[in-house]
C-alpha cells in the first residue's frame, strides 16, 4: 500500500520541478528584450506665423436720409434694397410754398433795385449842388443815407432769394453717398419735418467694407517682445495683407488690408480694435456679419516644432516629451509650448535641433521611464503645412 502512493507523489514533484526550471530559463530571455520606439529628429525650419481674430463687418460709410424742410412727400423715387448713386433724387417734397417764397423774394429785390436808381441820382445831384452851396449839408446827408439804405435793402432781399432757392432745392431729397439703400420709413403723402429724428431711409456703402476685429493687449505685448528679441521678422512679407474666413468656415475670395490698430484699450475686455478694409464687389459681406480675420504676425527663421502625438502632460497639466539620447536611453524634457501649427506644437523651450523625439502611441509612451534603454528606429515625419491658429 505504501509503494502504491509513493509513485504518484514522485511524479508530481518531478513535474513541479520541471515547470520551475522552464520558467527560470525563460525569465532572462524576457528581461533582455528592450522596448522598441520610433523617433523623429528635430530640425529647425522657417515658419510664417499667423493668427485668427474674431470680428464683424461694418459699412465703409452710412448716411441717414432726413428732410431739411417741412412739407408733404409727393413721390418716392427709388426702389428699396437697390444701389443708388450720390446725387440721385430719392424723395420729392411739395415745392409750391417754397417756390412762392422764392418769387416773393425776387419781387422784393426787383422793387428795391428799381428805387435805387432814383435815390442814387438824387444823391449825386445833391453832392454837385453842395459844392455850389445850393443845398444844405443836411439835404446831402439825407440823400446819401437813403442811398445806403436802399443798398442794404437790396442785399437783404438777395439773401432772402438765396435762402428761398436753397429751401426750394431741399424739396428734392438726394443721396449724399453711393451705396445700398434700405427700406423707406415714409410713403407718398406723408408729412415730414426738417431734421426729424426718424430717418426717411439709410444708405450704406458696402464696397469696400470694413472688418473690425479685437486683439488682446497681452498678444500685442507678446508680439512686440518677440520682434524686439528677433524671434519674429518681417523678411519682406507684407504684414498689412489680411485674409478672411466667413462664418460658415469658407475662405473669402478677396484679400484685405490692415488699415490701423486703435490706440485705446477697451477696459472691460482688455482688447484693442484692428480695422481692415476688404473689397466687396459681389456684395457677399453684409453689415454686422461675423467673420474671422487671418493676420500674418511675422516669420520665425529657426522654428522648432514637435508632433502633437509625442507630447504628454503630467498631473499638473505641464507638457513634456520623451527623448532618446545618444546612448539610446529615455530622457524626459519639459516643454514650453507656444501654439498649435497644423498637427504640431511650436516649442519655445525644452528641446533643440538634433534631439530625437519618441513618437510612439500614447499608451507606449506612458509606459516608458527616464533612463530606460530602448531600441531606436527612425520614423520619417513630414511636417504639415502650418494652419492658422490663435495663441
Amino acid at each position: 500500500m505504501v509503494d502504491k502512493y509513493r509513485v504518484p507523489v514522485a511524479v508530481l514533484v518531478f513535474a513541479v520541478l520541471l515547470t520551475a526550471c522552464e520558467r527560470g530559463g525563460q525569465a532572462p530571455a524576457r528581461a533582455s528584450v528592450m522596448p522598441s520606439v520610433s523617433v523623429v529628429t528635430i530640425e529647425t525650419r522657417k515658419l510664417t506665423l499667423s493668427t485668427q481674430l474674431p470680428g464683424r463687418t461694418a459699412p465703409l460709410r452710412i448716411a441717414e436720409i432726413r428732410p431739411q424742410v417741412n412739407g408733404l412727400i409727393q413721390r418716392r423715387l427709388f426702389t428699396e434694397g437697390t444701389d443708388v448713386k450720390a446725387g440721385q433724387v430719392l424723395y420729392e417734397i411739395d415745392p409750391a410754398p417754397f417756390q412762392a417764397a422764392l418769387d416773393t423774394a425776387l419781387a422784393g429785390q426787383a422793387r428795391a433795385e428799381a428805387s435805387q436808381y432814383s435815390i442814387k441820382a438824387r444823391a449825386e445831384r445833391a453832392k454837385a449842388l453842395l459844392a455850389d452851396r445850393a443845398v444844405s449839408q443836411q439835404d446831402y446827408d439825407d440823400a446819401d443815407a437813403a442811398l445806403k439804405q436802399v443798398a442794404a435793402e437790396i442785399a437783404s432781399w438777395k439773401a432772402q432769394v438765396q435762402t428761398a432757392r436753397i429751401n426750394l432745392g431741399y424739396t428734392k431729397v438726394t443721396a449724399p453717398i453711393s451705396g445700398r439703400i434700405g427700406k423707406s420709413s415714409v410713403t407718398d403723402g406723408a408729412l415730414v419735418t426738417a431734421f426729424q429724428p426718424v430717418a426717411l431711409a439709410t444708405i450704406q456703402q458696402l464696397d469696400p467694407i470694413y472688418v473690425d476685429v479685437t486683439q488682446s493687449t497681452s498678444d500685442l505685448l507678446r508680439l512686440r517682445r518677440r520682434f524686439e528679441k528677433g524671434d519674429l521678422q518681417a523678411n519682406g512679407a507684407d504684414l498689412s495683407k489680411v485674409k478672411l474666413i466667413l462664418e460658415d468656415g469658407t475662405p473669402y475670395e478677396q484679400e484685405g488690408t490692415l488699415q490701423f490698430r486703435d490706440v485705446s484699450v477697451e477696459p472691460s475686455t482688455g482688447t484693442v480694435v484692428l480695422r481692415m478694409v476688404f473689397p466687396n464687389p459681389r456684395g457677399i459681406l453684409l453689415p454686422e456679419m461675423f467673420v474671422r480675420a487671418e493676420i500674418t504676425e511675422g516669420t520665425h527663421e529657426q522654428a522648432i516644432c514637435v508632433p502633437q502625438q509625442s507630447v504628454l502632460r503630467n498631473a499638473k497639466g505641464d507638457p513634456y516629451v520623451f527623448v532618446a539620447n545618444a546612448g539610446d536611453k529615455v530622457e524626459m524634457r519639459m516643454l514650453t509650448l507656444e501654439r498649435e501649427v497644423g498637427d504640431q506644437w511650436l516649442v519655445a523651450d525644452g528641446v533643440k535641433a538634433g534631439d530625437r523625439i519618441i513618437v510612439e502611441g500614447l499608451q507606449t509612451l506612458q509606459m516608458l521611464r527616464p533612463g530606460t534603454a530602448v531600441t531606436v528606429k527612425t520614423t520619417p515625419f513630414t511636417p504639415s503645412a502650418p494652419a492658422p491658429a490663435a495663441k
